[in-house]
């Protein structure tokens, strides 16, 4: 899409990383100086940050990326664009100044050869109408201290050690138990400025809490999962109400799980432990004896975007035999548009473009929100987002897009 007259589009460099945290300041407003931010540790690759100019020289517009090259999706991997920062100045919206930075993201990261482009939506409303679906929900829990926890063989045999966050000593382990993870959407933070970052604990953000702390779970002095969180002291009449506050949990095994678990909802001072961006079929969830108990909040997690229709829906398996022939739309990537024979399953897929009668028809946003796996397009048909052309496709198709691991992204970037 072409700016208006009086914008333009240009890389922003990392000596602008000031003027980017002021028009970051003006998109999201916040209590957090420029000034102070810009001593913290970035996360972002300058290589990747672009902005709108207007003709004065101000920066009225920002969007970034990161690099995913290995994004586990089901039963395999792609090349992703973690699209994040994207923000207009009040005084210059309704302009189109969103849907030309969203357009030089797509064309940038299609010619990186990323096949899919993810995001968390400040506003949900937005970006759907960019071709992006909700792909993955998570579940945000406040569970109550003591709550009886089911048992696992070999939970006791996990060593749970609580220190304070040491990014030199700590950051390695959590880095490879975190990449360890095989779920889709599961974004491991790849560069270095990202999980440089992501343990950098300035007090401003601490909301009142403890410095981050981590219990670390070790089987025979080998990590083998960790949790991250803040404890807050709520002195209270009747007694200390605390809450622990779970910043992410890494538990790539059910005796793991058990183990951190039993110690987060037993730890001393405290009466609750929140938990958010978790999978909705996290182990917690069984673990619990009363799930209710914890008040489970359901909310939209990552937003997927599929940039090359038969690159992306060729790398990915399939939980059954598939030959179906969807007929897409995809107003900003006419190249995805047409009719696409998907002909797979478990051992892999060939996507070719073909004149054949389509099966179903969707837009590429909901093609984008079954793609993980974790949406069904049976269940966006019933809402009339996906139409089935030729009668008897559409649950065959959904049976092959499930996946048995929900999706999730274990932290918002």
């Amino acid at each position: 899409m072409t700016l208006p007259p009086g914008y333009r589009i240009v890389d922003v460099p990392a000596e602008s990383a000031r003027e980017w945290l002021v028009a970051d300041a003006w998109a999201f407003p916040g209590d957090i100086d420029p000034d102070t931010a810009l001593e913290w540790p970035s996360a972002l690759d300058w290589t990747r940050t672009r902005g709108v100019r207007a003709d004065d020289g101000e920066l009225v517009g920002t969007h970034a990326s990161f690099a995913y090259h290995a994004l586990p999706v089901p039963g395999g991997r792609v090349a992703a664009a973690g699209l994040t920062w994207v923000g207009v100045h009040p005084g210059h919206r309704r302009r189109g100044l969103l849907r030309a930075m969203i357009t030089d993201h797509v064309r940038r990261s299609l010619d990186r050869g990323e096949v899919l482009s993810l995001l968390f939506a400040a506003e949900p409303a937005i970006y759907g109408r960019f071709g992006y679906g909700l792909a993955a929900h998570q579940l945000r829990l406040t569970i109550p201290r003591g709550a009886a926890l089911r048992d696992v063989p070999g939970a006791d045999d996990v060593r749970i050690r609580l220190e304070t966050v040491d990014p030199e000593r700590h950051g390695a382990a959590v880095a490879a138990v975190h990449g360890s993870v095989d779920r889709p959407g599961w974004t491991a933070r790849e560069s270095a400025p990202q999980a440089v970052a992501f343990l950098h604990d300035p007090h401003q953000l601490r909301g009142g809490a403890e410095p981050m702390r981590i219990a670390l779970a070790e089987r025979d002095g080998v990590p083998v999962g960790y949790a991250l969180l803040r404890r807050k002291i709520d002195w209270q009449r009747g007694g200390p109400r605390g809450v622990v506050r779970v910043r992410e949990i890494c538990a790539p095994e059910p005796a793991v799980a058990r183990a951190l678990w039993g110690v987060l909802v037993d730890l001393d001072l405290t009466s609750s432990v929140e938990a958010g961006c978790l999978a909705v079929d996290d182990a917690v969830v069984h673990l619990l004896v009363d799930v209710r108990a914890a008040q489970p909040d359901w909310q939209d997690n990552v937003w997927a975007r599929v940039l090359d229709v038969p690159a992306a829906l060729g790398a990915r398996r399939y939980a059954r035999d598939i030959d179906v022939v969807l007929e897409l739309s995809d107003t900003l990537v006419p190249a995805n548009g047409g009719r696409w024979r998907l002909a797979g399953g478990p051992d892999g897929a060939e996507v070719t473009a073909t004149r054949a009668r389509a099966d179903l028809a969707l837009d590429v946003r909901e093609l984008g929100a079954a793609y993980l796996g974790g949406v069904s397009l049976a269940a966006l048909a019933s809402a009339g987002l996906v139409t089935e052309r030729r009668a008897g496709a559409l649950l065959p198709a959904a049976a092959a897009f499930g996946w048995p691991v929900a999706p999730v992204a274990s932290f918002v970037w």
